[in-house]
């Protein structure tokens, strides 16, 4: 495996054949009899400024996925090729410590839960200070105005950060969390659900400070969310997961109004429309997901899917591009594609 890849200059991270197991133990002895396959064989690559989406049912690897790309999970295998500033791509997974180290300044992550991401018993400043620190990132003068500067370019004031989080709604809360992330300049920033658990009039405020961060600093996100209207809106892709595995990836635009693999199509008629007049035929999938431990052979999808033939059943499909499109690409036996994959 090559310390470094050739790949479009406009892409900042390029994910291959990414693979994340845990191990299943039985008995007194914990033999291991299994795996749990949350991330399997998952490829796609983000373009600098741009935001991915990654959608999917709980439990499809989503979060797992987002917690390898920055590290708090240790990929079991693949490849994670991140474009640093002397603009040369290098696999994240073969970084030393020091080089690993120095890439957490340009990839950062935002939790889905604002209560539990922020010590409960450190101030705001201590909590933005400590990181600033650790960089090597000013004197204590200009930590302190790095600080108030983040704060108000979330709409808080400069004085909270001697507030400690209990004295914060929900909304400021998540707004700081946005906040420490930028506290090191990240170029790159997986939000996991970000806005999940706030109230609905909260989230619009929170998305928008988000989209306007993002035109001000030229961030890159990776935004991962299960509420479908939210994923449009935010991003300019979207990649549909399923089982540990990309089943469908596509501009925003092209998924919504033409989806192609059966799964996203279950999912989009799922989305409530505004317009009285305008009816969508709701898909509605029978059968439970099936067990990570064991996925069934052929398309994982196919115990569920209405359309599914015998080489469904029989052979996995990989994630390769929409005939006639640009930018669309499914992993479907049913869908008429050209050998142009992802990886």
């Amino acid at each position: 495996m090559n310390n470094q890849t050739k790949v479009d200059n406009d892409v900042i991270l390029d994910v291959r054949h990414l693979k994340k197991y845990y191990p299943v133990y039985k008995g007194v002895f914990k033999k291991v009899v299994g795996h749990v396959k949350a991330v399997d064989d998952v490829s796609l690559f983000v373009r600098r400024g741009e935001t991915l989406g990654l959608v999917g049912e709980s439990g499809c690897g989503k979060t797992t996925l987002g917690k390898c790309i920055v590290r708090l999970q240790d990929p079991t295998s693949g490849e994670m090729n991140f474009r640093y500033n002397d603009g040369e791509m290098r696999d994240l997974m073969t970084l030393d410590k020091k080089e690993s180290f120095d890439v957490r300044k340009q990839i950062q992550i935002v939790f889905q839960d604002p209560y539990s991401s922020l010590n409960p018993v450190k101030t705001i400043y201590d909590s933005f200070d400590e990181p600033l620190r650790l960089h090597n990132m000013g004197n204590k003068a200009e930590r302190k105005e790095i600080i108030a500067r983040l704060l108000e370019s979330v709409n808080l004031r400069a004085d909270y950060m001697y507030r400690y989080p209990h004295e914060f709604s929900g909304g400021q809360r998540q707004r700081i969390c946005i906040a420490r992330s930028l506290c090191i300049n990240p170029e790159l920033i997986v939000c996991d659900e970000p806005v999940s658990a706030l109230d609905v009039s909260i989230q619009a405020q929170v998305l928008n400070l988000m989209k306007d961060l993002q035109a001000q600093m030229k961030l890159t996100y990776i935004f991962i969310a299960h509420d479908l209207s939210v994923v449009e809106y935010m991003s300019d892709r979207i990649a549909v997961m399923y089982l540990g595995q990309v089943v469908e990836l596509a501009t925003s635009e092209s998924l919504y109004a033409n989806p192609r693999h059966p799964y996203t199509e279950a999912l989009l008629s799922a989305v409530p429309v505004p317009e009285l007049d305008s009816k969508r035929e709701r898909i509605v999938l029978t059968g439970d997901v099936p067990s990570p431990v064991d996925p069934p052979t052929g398309c994982r999808f196919h115990p569920r899917c209405w359309k599914a033939t015998d080489i469904c059943k029989a052979q996995m499909p990989s994630l390769q591009k929409v005939a006639g499109t640009e930018d669309h690409y499914v992993s479907c036996h049913l869908v008429d594609t050209v050998p142009d994959a992802v990886q």
